[in-house]
């Protein structure tokens, strides 16, 4: 779209409006409008987190009722049966020692990496953490992808599953679906997803925990959000 065609689809649009869910996908949906390309719906959503303190860090998975719409290349670090059972659930690339030493090359051709916990062992004595950590592609088995269900972790991951995890400033962000999407698929996937990240509060958070969430296309301005449409915990704004 060019700039003249985006600017005229968003005339109306209020930056310090806080928006409706069903208005705010409405927006976004009418105008997103790229003719090479799906875009895709991303939510913000900034929390009043201390990320110097360890505690304090939200990290997790979600499986959204309606996938992503993305295509996840999925790699299984598996052996033996596991290996037969991570391509028969759809893994795109399997393997142990051979998988690791082609990540050792830098051949990283996979969105998620999942691993059995016998394997972890390996992983270690081979190094892979020091390429993988920092790529956010380590297995970890509170993410569910060290796990002895292959099956399962492979197939929520190929289904659309959102790994999510907050920036140093305490915003937390993921696509959770497409501008093609139904809107009311693309809402329920975004209340789904502020609902992953209420229910990661941690413990030691004072104050207010979910202070502002916002929901934007890939070539379009972010829309704030009405907390009211969530939950009684989250129907606060940022001051």
């Amino acid at each position: 779209m060019s700039g003249k065609k985006m600017k005229k689809a968003y005339e109306g649009v209020e930056r310090n409006k806080f928006y409706g869910l069903a208005e705010a996908v409405k927006i976004l949906q009418t105008a997103a409008k790229a003719r090479k390309f799906d875009e895709t719906i991303d939510v913000s959503i900034n929390l009043g987190i201390d990320t110097k303190q360890p505690e304090q860090n939200v990290r997790g998975m979600i499986e959204l009722p309606h996938g992503t719409g993305a295509k996840i290349r999925v790699a299984a670090f598996v052996k033996d049966d596991k290996a037969a059972e991570a391509k028969k659930a759809g893994a795109d690339i399997v393997g142990a020692e051979d998988l690791g030493e082609k990540i050792m090359k830098g051949e990283i051709n996979f969105d998620r990496l999942i691993a059995t916990p016998d394997m972890m062992p390996l992983m270690a004595k081979l190094g892979l953490g020091k390429v993988l950590g920092p790529k956010g592609l380590m297995p970890n088995p509170k993410l569910g992808t060290v796990t002895t269900d292959i099956t399962k972790a492979v197939e929520s991951a190929k289904a659309g599953s959102v790994e999510y995890r907050n920036e140093k400033a305490g915003v937390v962000q993921a696509g959770v679906g497409k501008a093609s999407f139904d809107a009311k698929k693309l809402e329920e996937n975004v209340k789904a997803f502020v609902a992953a990240i209420q229910r990661a509060k941690p413990a030691g958070v004072k104050g207010v925990y979910m202070k502002k969430v916002s929901i934007s296309s890939t070539m379009g301005p972010g829309l704030k959000l009405d907390l009211s449409n969530f939950s009684a915990e989250a129907a606060q704004k940022a001051a």
